[in-house]
C-alpha cells in the first residue's frame, strides 16, 4: 500500500530529468518536499510518535521503489533515523548515515564517502556505541568527483553532534540492508529495461531477444536478479525495528557480487546506446555501482558471513543456511 502510494509520488517528482536536473547541482527542494508532506518520513516511527509504526517486513517494497527510481534524496536513511534517535532528536530536513567514523589525531571526525553527502542536512554517524548526529553546514565537504555522484567525505572539528547510545554495529547494518533493497530495485529496473530492449531492437529480420547467445546473457542477469532479491527481502524480515546484522551481511554481500554482472550484461545488451547521457540506463547503472560500494562491498560483508559460520556449531554452509534460516520467524 505504502509502496504503490509512493510511486505515484515518486512518477512525478522523481522522473529521470529530476534525477538529472539534481545530480548536476539543482537543488532537490521539490522532490523533498513531495516526500515529507505526504508523510512518508514517519513510517518507521511509532504510531505513539505520530508515525506508521512500519514493520520492517513491509519497509522493504518501499525501499525498492526508491531503487528502481534512483531517487536522489535520503529518504531511506531519514525515515530509519527515527528508530535509532528519540522524537526530540530526530532534526528537520535530509540525514544521511555514514558509513565509517574516522577519529584523526587532533579530536576531529572525518566520515568517507558518506551516502548523499553534497546534499544532506545533517549525517548520523556511529562510534562504537554512540550515535553522533553531526550537521553538514558545520562540515568540510570533499566531492569525489564522479560523474554525477552526490557522496562526499565530510570532516568535522571535534565532537560537534548530539550524542545518543546505540547498539555498536546498528549504523553500518541498517545501511547495509537499505542499500541491498536499493540496489535489489534498481538491478530490477535495469533488466526490464534490458529485457524490453532485446525484445524492441531488430538486426537480420528478427529481435536480438531471439538470438541465442542475447537469451543466454538475460538468463543469467535473470538468475542474480531474482537471486538478489530474495537476499535483500530476507534482510528485512526480523521482528526487531533494525535489520538483523548476519541477515544484512548476506543481502548486503549477494546484491553487490551481482551489480557489475548485470549491469555489464545490460550495457553489453544495449550496445553504444546504453552509456550516453539521453539513454536512461546510465542513470540506474551508476547508481548500482555506486550502491554497490556503499557501507561496504562484498568482500567486507563475505568476512563478516565468514566468520559466522566458523563460529557456529555446525561442519557444512548447507548446514549452517539451514540452521540461520530455521531461527528466523519468515522461515520456520
Amino acid at each position: 500500500m505504502f509502496a504503490e502510494a509512493l510511486e505515484d509520488i515518486l512518477k512525478d517528482v522523481s522522473a529521470p530529468a529530476a534525477v538529472r536536473s539534481i545530480e548536476a547541482g539543482q537543488s532537490p527542494a521539490l522532490l523533498w518536499a513531495a516526500i515529507a508532506d505526504a508523510g512518508f518520513l514517519e513510517l518507521l516511527a511509532s504510531e505513539e510518535n505520530g508515525g506508521a509504526g512500519l514493520a520492517l517486513p513491509d519497509l522493504y517494497p518501499v525501499l525498492t521503489m526508491l531503487g528502481a527510481h534512483a531517487v536522489p534524496v535520503p529518504f531511506a536513511q531519514t525515515a530509519a533515523a527515527r528508530v535509532l534517535l528519540t522524537p526530540d532528536q530526530v532534526p528537520t530536513g535530509m540525514l544521511t548515515f555514514a558509513p565509517v567514523v574516522r577519529r584523526l589525531a587532533n579530536g576531529s571526525i572525518s566520515c568517507p564517502l558518506v551516502p548523499f553527502g553534497l546534499i544532506a542536512d545533517h549525517v548520523l554517524a556511529q562510534e562504537e556505541d554512540r550515535l553522533y548526529l553531526l550537521p553538514a553546514k558545520d562540515a568540510v565537504c570533499e566531492p569525489t568527483g564522479v560523474h554525477g555522484s552526490l557522496t562526499a567525505t565530510l570532516s568535522w572539528r571535534g565532537d560537534s553532534g548530539v550524542a545518543a547510545a546505540a547498539a555498536p554495529g546498528v549504523i553500518a547494518t541498517f545501511g547495509a540492508a537499505i542499500h541491498s533493497a536499493l540496489i535489489a530495485g534498481g538491478m530490477q529496473r535495469v533488466f526490464g529495461m534490458t529485457l524490453q530492449y532485446a525484445n524492441d531492437r531488430a538486426q537480420f529480420g528478427k529481435s536480438i531477444g531471439k538470438f541465442q547467445a542475447i537469451q543466454h546473457q538475460i538468463s543469467v542477469a535473470a538468475e542474480h536478479v531474482a537471486a538478489s532479491s530474495i537476499a535483500a527481502e530476507s534482510a528485512f524480515q526480523g521482528v526487531g525495528p533494525v535489520p538483523e546484522l548476519l541477515a544484512a551481511a548476506i543481502a548486503k554481500s549477494r546484491t553487490s557480487e551481482a551489480v557489475p554482472l548485470v549491469a555489464s550484461i545490460a550495457h553489453a545488451v544495449h550496445g553504444a546506446i546504453g552509456v550516453t547521457e539521453e539513454y536512461d540506463l546510465q542513470l540506474y547503472t551508476r547508481r548500482l555501482h555506486e550502491w554497490r560500494m556503499s557501507h561496504g562491498a562484498e568482500s567486507y560483508w563475505n568476512r563478516v558471513v565468514g566468520r559466522a559460520v566458523i563460529a557456529s556449531d555446525t561442519s557444512l554452509v548447507s548446514d549452517f543456511v539451514r540452521t540461520a534460516c530455521a531461527s528466523r520467524p519468515a522461515f520456520a
